[in-house]
Order: C-alpha cells, then sequence, then structure tokens
C-alpha cells in the first residue's frame, strides 16, 4: 500500500515543479569543512617594527602546471569552479567589489570602486560586426551579440604584493594586497598582443570570500582546501614584474624576453634571501 502512496507524492512535485536538487546527497558524506571556515586572521603588524619593506608585482600564468587548479574546471561542476567563476559569482552577488583599472590599464590604488553595472558592462560586453543580409546579398546589416569573458580566455592573474621584515617577530612577512584577472588583448588580425587586467580586486576583502570556494589540488577529494589557503600557502607559480624602485617602472619597460624573465628570477632570489641575510653576521 506505500509503493502507490510514494509514487503519487513524487509525481505531484514533479507536477509542481522539478525535485529540489538539494534533497539529494551527491557523495557518501556532507563537505562542510570548507564551507563553514574562516580565514585565519593577520598578525597585528606595527609600523615601527617593519625594519625592511618591498612592494612586488608578479604575474601568475595559468598555462604551468602548478597552475591548473585555479584554471580548471571551465564548467563549475561537483562543488568546484575556477577561481574566475567564484570571483564572477561574488561580484554578481555583490560579496565582493572589484575597482576600475583606469583608462591606461595601469591604475592598481583601489581608488575608484567599479558600480555594479560598470563590472556588468565588463563581464558581459556587446560586440556589433556587419554582416551579409540573407534577403539581400547586396546589402549588409548590422549584427549585435552578447561577448561574455569566458574562463578560458583569463590565462593570467596579476598581484600586487608587500615583502616586509618584522623585527618583533624575526621574520618576513607576505601580505597579497591585490589581485587583477587578464584577458588576453588581440590585434584586428586576431594575433594575441599581450593581456590587460579587468579590473582589481582587494584581497583583504577578497580571501573572506575565497575562503568558502573549494580547489582540488590532487585527485584526492578529501584534500581539497579553500582559495584563500592555496595563496596563504603559496602553492602557485609565478615570475615577477615589477619591484619598487626609484624610477617607478616595470621590468617590461626597460628589459624584453629572457632579461626579463632573468631579471625577475634575480628578485625572486633577493626577496627569498634577505630573511636569511638578516639572521648572518
Amino acid at each position: 500500500m506505500r509503493r502507490p502512496i510514494f509514487l503519487s507524492i513524487l509525481l505531484c512535485s514533479a507536477t509542481n515543479g522539478s525535485v529540489h536538487a538539494q534533497t539529494v546527497l551527491d557523495g557518501a558524506y556532507i563537505r562542510e569543512h570548507v564551507r563553514t571556515q574562516r580565514p585565519l586572521p593577520y598578525t597585528h603588524l606595527r609600523e615601527a617594527d617593519v625594519q625592511w619593506h618591498r612592494r612586488v608585482w608578479r604575474v601568475i600564468d595559468l598555462r604551468e602546471k602548478i597552475n591548473l587548479p585555479l584554471y580548471y574546471p571551465l564548467v563549475p561542476n561537483n562543488g568546484r569552479s575556477s577561481l574566475f567563476d567564484v570571483i564572477k559569482r561574488g561580484l554578481e552577488e555583490g560579496a565582493i567589489s572589484a575597482f576600475d583599472p583606469g583608462v591606461l590599464l595601469k591604475d592598481d590604488d583601489f581608488r575608484r570602486p567599479m558600480m555594479r553595472d560598470e563590472v556588468s558592462s565588463v563581464l558581459h560586453g556587446i560586440d556589433s560586426t556587419w554582416t551579409n543580409s540573407l534577403t539581400d546579398p547586396d546589402s549588409n546589416i548590422l549584427v549585435v551579440s552578447e561577448t561574455d569573458v569566458a574562463t578560458e580566455e583569463v590565462l593570467q592573474y596579476k598581484v600586487k604584493e608587500d615583502w616586509q621584515f618584522d623585527k618583533q617577530r624575526g621574520k618576513v612577512d607576505i601580505r597579497i594586497i591585490g589581485i587583477a584577472p587578464m584577458k588576453q588583448v588581440t590585434s584586428d588580425d586576431g594575433e594575441v598582443i599581450g593581456a590587460a587586467p579587468l579590473f582589481w580586486l582587494y584581497y583583504p576583502e577578497l580571501r573572506y570570500y575565497l575562503a568558502n570556494e573549494e580547489v582540488q589540488i590532487s585527485g584526492n577529494v578529501a584534500q581539497r582546501i579553500s582559495f584563500e589557503e592555496l595563496f596563504a600557502k603559496r602553492r602557485f607559480s609565478s615570475y615577477v614584474t615589477e619591484v619598487s624602485n626609484v624610477y617607478d617602472r616595470s621590468l617590461p619597460e626597460y628589459q624584453i624576453g629572457v632579461e626579463a624573465l632573468l631579471s625577475g628570477q634575480r628578485i625572486k632570489h633577493d626577496l627569498f634571501s634577505h630573511e636569511h641575510d638578516l639572521w648572518n653576521w
């Protein structure tokens, strides 16, 4: 007698709409560790304790193998999303803010927050092209189409961070200040000529949102961590493009190709060895 009753209840719910997906557990247990955790608070840092400070700009290339967890999956599934999909969702929900990179795309001082419609115009652009008319081959018509920024188009992230030596704790403290997703720029011929930031994100605000988003760094699903933990543990590869200097210029402005990469490697070596040198007499 119970089977017909169950089937009738299921049919009634199907007629009113689809069965709610959240009532079905896709797995052997509920994954709630990352979803409920909070990022560790920063250690208080006094200006009087900062003995040495450098500002560093670096680029994370998602085509490198170690950075693939930030790039995949291209389509959200099984509780996972790429970093850019996570950022887009946070912007659409209003949980995080975006900052204008300026007319020359070089402004990273977080001076002007972007409005919701401005962010939407960046993520969901409109493109217009002229094409031949199907009814009249001798005339052209204007075709307007939406050009959303896809996950596969964002292959790099620019990171601005501060390195400072805290003499109170006797260690170098590294803090990310901002992150900017970069989209490839192509010429009229379709040739890739570089990458430009879409907008800047203030990381001290962004990290609270990334702390509840999972990223898989190995084949073991039980070892998923949050995006915030990934950045905190520096589990990514990057190359330095600029360091604070008197001339206020980046490496690509006066070096190209291999020379710029080698200079970036030397800067990375100097940063990592600075803490060791301070404790040697």
